[in-house]
């Protein structure tokens, strides 16, 4: 059978740098093909050659889909041949109805006695009925997406390429913001269209979720495809081989915790909505963090753990908050985001790219803005001072780029990630709070940001790590505490806890906080001795 797609010696230069450097794809008709590398490794820009977003003749090489000789202008030259891209980050209207999002730009016109080119609204609603239908989706056509879920939004995406006839449906990283069971409603979904004739390209770091769907991989490494591999050679270890260059035998880095007085505490802390009055999302918190002590929390998307951060640092989240924060004994005032900083919190957002950077700034800039007074001589910025601070924190955190100057747009997921801890780590924080600090990137990206977030502790700062993945949780936290619904529900040590025992305390819901959490805290010390 002839292959569906043949990408033939792909070369992209970008001013100083080459993206991808004679790159070739195979792609066979009907099979789940997944694309593997590390962050800045050129997954992205191939997938945008190949949809039209970088046009023909912006690369070199050569593109054979279904026969043919593929020369696309623009998305919607390969969109028409049924080729369709789904961003990492969704491009859906959120004041527009689900109806209105998955017919934009392809609009349903009905034979109106008004004229040619109008909207037939009844047959556009009974389309998206069915399209709904194809995703497993419920809800109405009139539904505006502001009012969906992550996981839903992802699913209309794919519903919104059904739409236009897909044939070969490219997923970048479509996990990545979705908690278990949308993910794996997701990759269900890729199996049905698959047994449909629909062939699915599907870029990903979740190598769990590749050995379950894909029926072959390909490696990309520094802009150069290394290995294409069958469904019988797919396993994780030889994936990770061959996207950093080396073996990982271990995921997480070795670390001796060295754990002392209780540093950040937290009293009855309640935390109501901004704007639906009655509903409490934080409901009597109580948790504590030692110096040198990396602590977890667990739970599903939706428990209030971003909330429960957020609220903590200058109550950059909620309404009506009350309750006690003190540092190494003292109370301190948190109320602002100056205050919280002057206290000695900082807090690394889950979404880096809308609430953590300024893209389009250059790193130097980026990194010095939480602290401008570091870099300012009587209320004057220094100019020298701040290129001297961004190459520090360039040098200490492997931030790979050739100068501070660069913009962060620029940059791969993993050093973006560092770019925001560099800008906390500038206000010396005694407590780094990081929400989902390895979003989205690569293997190896992650295991740089675990070292930094064990250098940290070992340096006698406090590090809150929030989470959904069970496993990086488990292997970096010497406690977790679990929450569920606003409120606590359970704390572990690292000898007790497990995905199992992490589980059954969510599963318990709602059931009173036991009398002994905290407790936990108190022993942490000897048992890590």
């Amino acid at each position: 059978m002839a292959a569906l797609l043949e990408m033939r010696g792909i070369t992209k230069v970008f001013p100083g740098v080459r993206a991808l450097d004679n790159v070739t794809l195979t792609v066979e008709p009907g099979e789940i093909h997944a694309i593997c590398g590390e962050n800045g490794a050129g997954k992205s820009t191939l997938m945008k050659v190949l949809s039209g977003i970088y046009p023909h003749g912006s690369y070199e090489g050569e593109i054979i889909y279904d026969g043919a000789m593929l020369a696309n202008r623009s998305i919607r030259d390969s969109e028409a041949k049924g080729i369709i891209i789904i961003h990492q980050e969704l491009a859906l209207v959120p004041l527009l109805s689900i109806a209105e999002n998955l017919f934009l730009g392809n609009e349903v016109a009905g034979k109106s006695s008004i004229g040619r080119g109008v909207i037939s609204w009844p047959e556009t609603f009974q389309k998206t009925e069915q399209l709904l239908a194809k995703v497993g989706l419920s809800d109405a056509p009139t539904t505006k997406v502001e009012k969906l879920g992550v996981g839903k939004q992802q699913l209309i995406e794919i519903a919104k390429a059904l739409a236009k006839n897909v044939r070969l449906l490219i997923l970048d990283e479509p996990t990545a913001a979705l908690q278990e069971n949308d993910s794996q409603k997701l990759l269900d979904l890729l199996l049905e269209l698959k047994a449909q004739g629909v062939t699915s390209i599907i870029i990903s770091h979740k190598l769990n979720e590749i050995n379950r769907v894909a029926d072959r991989v390909t490696v990309i490494r520094d802009g150069a495809s290394i290995s294409t591999l069958d469904k019988a050679d797919i396993t994780e270890d030889r994936i990770i081989r061959d996207m950093v260059g080396r073996d990982m035998a271990n995921r997480y880095p070795a670390r001796t915790p060295n754990v002392g007085e209780v540093l950040l505490e937290v009293q009855n802390w309640n935390v109501w909505h901004p704007e639906q009055a009655g509903r409490q999302m934080i409901k009597n918190v109580a948790l504590n963090l030692r110096k040198g002590e990396i602590v977890g929390i667990a739970g599903l998307m939706g428990t209030g753990r971003t909330e429960l951060a957020m609220s903590l640092f200058g109550r950059s989240y909620g309404k009506n908050i009350s309750g006690h924060v003190k540092m190494a004994g003292r109370a301190v005032d948190c109320s602002t985001v100056s205050s919280a900083i002057a206290a000695g919190l900082s807090y690394v957002t889950e979404d880096r790219k809308s609430l953590g950077l300024v893209l389009d700034e250059p790193i130097a800039r980026n990194i010095t803005l939480a602290n401008l007074e570091g870099i300012s001589t009587r209320g004057v910025l220094d100019a020298r001072r701040e290129t001297q601070v961004a190459d520090s924190y360039r040098t200490q955190l492997a931030i790979r780029t050739p100068n501070v100057f660069q913009k962060v747009v620029n940059l791969s997921g993993g050093n973006q990630q560092k770019v925001v801890l560099s800008k906390w780590l500038f206000t010396d924080p005694q407590v780094l709070i990081l929400d989902e600090p390895t979003r989205g990137i690569d293997v190896g990206a992650k295991f740089e940001i675990y070292s930094i977030m064990n250098d940290l502790a070992d340096q006698g700062r406090g590090v809150l790590m929030i989470s959904s993945e069970m496993p990086e949780l488990l292997g970096m936290c010497d406690r977790i505490y679990v929450m569920n619904e606003g409120a606590i529900v359970g704390e572990l040590t690292r000898a007790e806890a497990s995905q199992e025992k992490i589980m059954a305390l969510i599963l318990k819901g709602k059931e009173p906080h036991s009398k002994n959490v905290g407790e936990n805290a108190r022993k942490t010390k000897g048992r890590a001795a």
